[in-house]
């Protein structure tokens, strides 16, 4: 990992949202399990690595060859989508989400979206908190978005993302990714921009080298550190 002096300034940041923004990582694995349950097994954390931060028909089919599962990726995404409609409506922005969100929209830096969900599910996962989501721009849905052809860690996500900044794009070297997953991070390191990680506790220490800088909550980040506005307080 970089050390401090060696972070570069940026001016536009993108965020992924599952389990950085809100708590819906945890919402994931509920519904996971419950469709592995009737064939006696666990959708355990080393699967669940594998398939954070992928698109949807990506994570499914992970899930499906090493659960040994016998379901077609269409069948276990409807059985998943079944759920979700219910259990999102329980997601919470985690904690330091809004500080910082707030605190860059009002010092006017460029902030955007890029998560792996579809539109459906992007939607009943934001349908009770759209004050806070309406300010990022561009949104970048990976799992029904046609220009990513290639889901994390492939760079496919952030690159796009980046290339519908408006009005100017920026050079990647410029953008700061946020993440939490081993697979997000692998992704925005590859597209050539710097990473904050911000992972579950249980990841591997191995998983959190590529970062950047690895944080245990957003609270604790310090924009000063890549040249953004510092916090008021």
């Amino acid at each position: 990992m970089l050390k401090m002096s060696s972070y570069k300034h940026v001016t536009h940041v993108i965020f992924d949202m599952d389990g950085l923004l809100l708590n819906t990582e945890h919402i994931y694995t509920e519904a996971f399990q419950k469709v592995a349950t009737p064939y006696g097994k666990v959708f355990d954390w080393d699967t669940k690595v594998l398939a954070m931060g992928q698109r949807a028909d990506v994570g499914a089919q992970i899930t499906i060859d090493r659960l040994k599962l016998p379901l077609t990726v269409e069948e276990f995404r409807q059985r998943v989508n079944l759920q979700l409609d219910e259990l999102f409506t329980k997601s919470k922005l985690l904690p330091g989400a809004d500080k910082l969100i707030s605190h860059l929209v009002k010092h006017k830096i460029p902030i955007a979206l890029c998560t792996g969900s579809s539109n459906a599910a992007y939607d009943a996962k934001t349908g009770h908190h759209q004050a806070f989501f309406s300010v990022f721009e561009p949104k970048v849905k990976c799992s029904d978005d046609p220009e990513v052809k290639f889901g994390k860690p492939n760079p496919d996500a952030y690159e796009v993302t980046r290339s519908r900044f408006k009005p100017q794009i920026p050079d990647s070297n410029k953008c700061l990714v946020f993440e939490d997953s081993y697979n997000g991070v692998l992704s925005a390191i590859a597209a050539g921009m710097q990473c904050v990680m911000v992972p579950d506790e249980r990841e591997s220490k191995d998983h959190l080298e590529p970062a950047t800088l690895v944080l245990k909550s957003l609270l604790d980040f310090k924009p000063e550190e890549f040249g953004l506005p510092p916090y008021d307080e």
